[in-house]
C-alpha cells in the first residue's frame, strides 16, 4: 500500500487530477463529457510533466555535473569487450533526455579514440532509458513496466553496440572526426553551491527547449483520450492488428521529441485500447530516432553506418514490442 500510494499520488499525482477536476467543476466544466474531459487532461498532465521535468532535470544534472565528458571518458577507457558496452549504456542513463543533446557526447568520444562499438552503446542508451524514462514510466504503467523498459533498452544499446563493434565499421567515420586531436582538460571540482546552480541552469535551458513540445504532445493526448473512437485505436493499434508494433514504430522514429512530450500521447493510447508493445515501441522509436538527430549523426559517420545503426534500433524495438505485447496480461 505504500508504494501504491508513491505511485498514484506522488509519481502520478493523482491528487493534483481531482484537484483539476473539482476546480472545473467550479465553473462549470464537467470533466466526464468531451470538452471538460479534454480540458482536464490538458491541464492536468502540463502540470504533472513540467514538475516531474523540473525536479528530475535537476537531479540528474546534479549527478552529472560529477561526469564530465572528459571524466567519462576516462571511466570508460578503463573497460574493454563488452563489459565497456555495459558502462557507457549506464552512463548514457544520467546524460540529457534528447536525443540531439547526445550526439555532440558521442562526437566527443569517438574523437578521443573510444572504441566505437562503446560510444554507440552510450548513443543508444542515452536518449531511451535515461531516468528520467524510468520515472515517468512509473507514473503513468506501474513500477513492472518502467523496470522492464529501462532493462530491455540496456539490452539494446549493449547489443547493438557490441554488434557494430564485431563489424569493424571504423572506416564508416567521418574523417574530420578521426582527426581531432584530443584535449585533456583538467577536471574541474566544484562546489555544492556551484552544481546546484549548474544544475538549476539546466532546468531553465531544457524548460524553455522542450516545454513547446510537451504543449504539443500533451495536446495530442487530449484529443486522443476525449475525442478519438476507441474503435479506431484498437482497430489499427489493439491486438487484432499484428503490425501494430510495426507501424507505430516507423510513425514514431522520425519525430522530433523526448519522453516529456511523448508520454501523454502514449498514456491516451493505452487508455483508448492500444497495446502495451504498441505504445512504448513508439515511444522508444520517437526518443532514439528522430529525423533532427539522424540529420545531425550524418555529419560524423558515412552512410552504411547511420544504415546499420537505424537498423539495429529499429529492430531492437519492434522485438521489445512485440515481447511487451505478449506480457502485456502478466503487466497491467
Amino acid at each position: 500500500m505504500v508504494w501504491e500510494f508513491i505511485q498514484n499520488q506522488i509519481f502520478g499525482m493523482k491528487w493534483l487530477k481531482d484537484l483539476i477536476g473539482n476546480l472545473l467543476s467550479e465553473v462549470g466544466l464537467n470533466s466526464t463529457d468531451k470538452v471538460g474531459g479534454a480540458v482536464q487532461f490538458f491541464i492536468y498532465d502540463v502540470i504533472k510533466i513540467v514538475i516531474l521535468l523540473c525536479g528530475l532535470v535537476f537531479i540528474i544534472n546534479y549527478i552529472q555535473s560529477f561526469f564530465p565528458p572528459e571524466k567519462t571518458k576516462k571511466i570508460l577507457g578503463r573497460f574493454r569487450g563488452i563489459g565497456a558496452n555495459m558502462v557507457a549504456a549506464l552512463l548514457g542513463t544520467v546524460t540529457p533526455f534528447c536525443s540531439c543533446s547526445s550526439i555532440p557526447l558521442f562526437i566527443g568520444f569517438t574523437s578521443s579514440g573510444l572504441p566505437l562499438g562503446v560510444t554507440f552503446s552510450f548513443l543508444i542508451s542515452s536518449p531511451m532509458v535515461d531516468l528520467g524514462s524510468l520515472v515517468l514510466l512509473m507514473s503513468i504503467f506501474g513500477v513492472k513496466v518502467a523496470v522492464l523498459y529501462v532493462v530491455l533498452g540496456l539490452v539494446i544499446a549493449v547489443a547493438g553496440g557490441t554488434l557494430i563493434e564485431k563489424m569493424h565499421l571504423d572506416d564508416q567515420i567521418e574523417e574530420f572526426i578521426r582527426n581531432v586531436k584530443p584535449i585533456d582538460l583538467p577536471l574541474e571540482k566544484l562546489t555544492v553551491k556551484e552544481r546546484i546552480k549548474y544544475s538549476w541552469s539546466q532546468v531553465t535551458n531544457t524548460l524553455k527547449k522542450v516545454f513547446p513540445y510537451i504543449l504539443a504532445g500533451v495536446g495530442i493526448g487530449a484529443v486522443i483520450h476525449n475525442w478519438i473512437p476507441e474503435d479506431i485505436i484498437i482497430r489499427f493499434l489493439g491486438a487484432g492488428n499484428p503490425f501494430g508494433v510495426i507501424l507505430a514504430t516507423i510513425v514514431g522514429a522520425p519525430m522530433y521529441s523526448d519522453i516529456f512530450a511523448c508520454i501523454s500521447i502514449a498514456e491516451a493510447l493505452l487508455a483508448k485500447g492500444a497495446r502495451l508493445g504498441v505504445v512504448l515501441s513508439f515511444m522508444m522509436g520517437v526518443t532514439t530516432l528522430s529525423l533532427p538527430s539522424m540529420i545531425m549523426l550524418k555529419k560524423a559517420i558515412k552512410n552504411k553506418l547511420l544504415g546499420v545503426f537505424i537498423a539495429i534500433c529499429i529492430v531492437g524495438i519492434i522485438i521489445v514490442g512485440y515481447f511487451f505485447n505478449a506480457i502485456q496480461f502478466m503487466l497491467i
